[in-house]
């Protein structure tokens, strides 16, 4: 399975709020190795660090609801073809339709469901272990869905699953409705009607373009999770010595011809996949660790160290003592 991911946007976002409210934003984002800088929106990023950086964030801002605070500074969530896809939707309850279809663009670390009980509509998904990145992600879908209604959406009560949280003045404040901890699931409720309201800027032919868009940007994830996998893989396989082709293919369950046929539609090939890795690790191990060179030697699948040497001057243009010495000159703390 693809490592947990966030759209870039988001942690510009915060970036962004974390300036105004006037925390020490080099501190925070230190804590997850990142330059006191606005982040590069572009550049997806991985949510396994949310705990070590909401933490620190908590610990810089002696906050205890920081997520909370952070996400009623949030700036408006705009331009992203998900925005498209809502407002060329002919109802607010397609364009719901279509966000949760493809939600992965944004985000994969929730995962949302809509269904309506009775007289209530259920956005369901906000779950996640980190309750300040959950509820600053909750402030910024409920802006983001009053901006695509024109006000029009209003969320009648959040559900929580974390027991412990905010005073219920402080919700009711940041997200303007009553919210419930220590619920079975998370879950925003509201106004069912909502769903049938007709979008004033609803237009078939941007609709068609902005489906095609985000579904080449989907083609684009799956990519990016099958390189995760291979990744994964070959690193276990260059410590056991077993890594081949074939070897490779029988872990990611393929035959040897598919996986070849893969990797020549991404338009790369084995070889060159191999070696990409083995350059990344590497550089990683020389420039952020204290592994004897021997152990990296063999961690990156060489036989010798003559063939790593070579290999490595054919990357960089460094032999791997003067990189690393560089490297590690320029970061002393490691």
């Amino acid at each position: 399975m693809a490592e947990k991911s966030d759209n870039g946007i988001f942690l510009l976002m915060t970036y962004q709020a974390m300036s105004r409210a006037g925390l020490d934003c080099a501190a925070i984002f230190a804590s997850v190795g990142m330059p006191d800088e606005p982040p590069d929106q572009q550049l997806r990023r991985k949510n396994s660090p949310q705990h070590q950086f909401w933490s620190a964030a908590e610990k810089v801002s002696g906050d205890p609801d920081i997520g909370l605070r952070i996400g009623d500074l949030m700036p408006p969530f705009r331009g992203q073809v998900i925005e498209y896809l809502f407002l060329s939707s002919p109802t607010f309850g397609d364009g719901l339709e279509r966000c949760i279809r493809y939600h992965r663009l944004l985000t994969d670390a929730l995962q949302f469901s809509l269904r309506v009980e009775e007289d209530v509509a259920v956005l369901a998904g906000l779950e996640h272990p980190v309750r300040h990145y959950l509820e600053c992600a909750t402030s910024v879908i409920l802006r983001f869905l009053r901006h695509v209604s024109e006000g029009h959406f209003q969320p009648r009560e959040i559900w929580f699953t974390h027991q412990d949280g905010a005073a219920a003045e402080t919700y009711e404040r940041v997200y303007q409705c009553p919210v419930r901890l220590g619920m079975p699931e998370g879950v925003i409720r509201f106004e069912p009607d909502v769903l049938s309201r007709s979008s004033l800027t609803a237009e078939p032919e941007l609709l068609a373009i902005h489906e095609d868009l985000a579904n080449a940007k989907m083609a684009d994830l799956c990519r990016r999770d099958f390189f995760y996998r291979i990744e994964n893989e070959l690193g276990s396989l260059l410590e056991q010595g077993t890594v081949s082709l074939d070897t490779l293919a029988m872990q990611m369950g393929m035959s040897p011809r598919s996986l070849r046929s893969e990797l020549s539609k991404a338009g790369t090939s084995y070889k060159e996949v191999l070696a990409g890795f083995r350059e990344k690790l590497a550089r990683r191990l020389l420039a952020r660790t204290q592994e004897p060179i021997d152990q990296i030697i063999y961690l990156t699948g060489f036989s010798e160290p003559a063939a790593f040497s070579r290999a490595f001057k054919r990357w960089t243009g460094e032999t791997p003592t003067a990189y690393r010495s560089r490297k590690q000159q320029q970061n002393p703390d490691i």
